[in-house]
């Protein structure tokens, strides 16, 4: 595409547009859970839309594994994909960018700019790599609440995400009660499974196992644990996909599926088979692309970080393991989403975190959506699940954001 037309390019009307990302460095110290401390760190931030006079329409999205401050927008005009989560955050969308003002960062030990493992240490003049301290959701809240204080905001109107995202807005909601209006966990639960933890150590493995991984000091060595990290990212492809939506990308149409001699979504690559062991199937090649696209983009030793965030986080801990009492201090609102094809976060988790919430006399909303996308639903613009957020959000603001501005 020539220079001239890129530059006039039109991004889509509900579209941010063009965003820029700020960096916003810390020198305060961050004690961690694991009692490791943090002397100084940096955020990479992005917003949307505009602050009110009243500081009372901000809106904090967090994000969840392989996300980052990109929620939204494009970055320059030669961009073919916008933000990760576009479809819920613009004008007019559920996240209204003409009401509220939107922030999203890329948590500490991401490699999206912010301090971790690819960071240089100031201590040692190199790479933090495997020396990176291992954080937790507890510790991301905490350092998000530095930088509530540095944009001068008391109270967050919403703190809103998905997958891990909700396991960080229920960690504001449980240690920061007086500092969100609304809390909306997205397709999350209160704590892993063993399934989960299971596929996560698979996924670590595969990473520390690759023979350039050099015990987490591959950026010095001027390699990196490619193999091991798109092996990574295809188990865990798997895992967020349902098996419909498996069939919906490499099948047919539905109808085809229930045809006799239907193949279930095991349309081949070239249309016959190899009988070899080359890469016979399409969702053979797809997990092999996404594998490879991820392996060039993401830092492996914070897919290892990111990965025992999601492991640890269990807030009933500090409570006996009475989740319900967790939240007994909690006076925001809560919204919880699911997808009913969801079996990496599935809907009877959130069910139980209802259960929980209502205990603790909370008042809580609840939607439970039918959606054959698997886990991978929460980024998607799937009409019922737009129109429960986009509705929720708009009480949010008529209620606790427009009599204030």
């Amino acid at each position: 595409m020539p220079q001239s037309d890129i530059m006039s390019r039109q991004f889509p009307k509900q579209s941010v547009g063009l965003v820029s990302p700020q960096l916003f460095h810390f020198d305060e110290e961050l004690k961690l859970r694991s009692g490791k401390v943090l002397k100084g760190f940096d955020l990479m931030v992005e917003s949307y839309g505009q602050l009110n006079a009243q500081k009372s329409n901000a809106v904090l999205i967090c994000h969840a594994l392989s996300g980052d401050h990109h929620a939204a927008g494009y970055h320059s005009h030669k961009d073919k994909k916008p933000g990760w989560w576009e479809s819920c955050i613009g004008p007019g969308k559920p996240i209204d960018t003409d009401r509220f003002f939107v922030v999203s960062l890329n948590n500490l030990g991401g490699c999206a700019g912010s301090t971790g493992p690819a960071s240089i240490n100031p201590q040692t003049g190199t790479y933090y790599g495997p020396d990176f301290p291992v954080v937790t959701v507890r510790d991301w809240v905490n350092s998000q609440v530095l930088l509530m204080k540095r944009l001068e905001i008391s109270c967050w109107a919403a703190v809103v995400g998905g997958s891990l995202g909700g396991m960080q807005v229920l960690r504001w909601a449980i240690s920061h009660a007086q500092s969100l209006q609304h809390a909306v966990c997205i397709a999350a639960a209160p704590k892993l499974s063993a399934q989960n933890i299971a596929f996560n150590e698979v996924a670590r493995h595969s990473i520390i196992s690759d023979p350039n991984f050099h015990a987490g000091r591959y950026l010095e060595e001027g390699v990196a644990p490619k193999q091991g990290l798109m092996l990574a990212r295809m188990v865990g492809h798997i895992t967020y996909l349902s098996d419909n939506a498996m069939r919906s990308k490499f099948g047919k149409t539905v109808e085809d599926f229930e045809a006799p001699g239907s193949n279930f979504g095991r349309d081949l690559r070239s249309g016959k088979l190899s009988y070899g062991f080359n890469v016979d199937f399409q969702v053979e090649s797809y997990l092999h692309y996404q594998g490879e696209r991820f392996s060039e983009n993401f830092d492996a030793n914070t897919y290892l970080l990111m990965t025992k965030a999601l492991d640890y986080f269990d807030p009933s801990v500090d409570y006996g393991g009475d989740l319900s009492k967790a939240f007994s201090e909690s006076d925001c609102k809560f919204l919880l989403m699911s997808f009913s094809t969801d079996w990496r976060f599935p809907p009877e988790r959130s069910r139980e975190l209802v259960n929980d919430l209502l205990k603790a006399g909370r008042e809580v909303t609840y939607l439970e959506i039918d959606a054959d996308e698997g886990h991978d639903a929460f980024l998607l613009p799937i009409p019922r699940y737009l129109e429960g957020l986009g509705a929720y959000m708009n009480q949010v603001f008529q209620k606790d954001c427009s009599n204030a501005a």
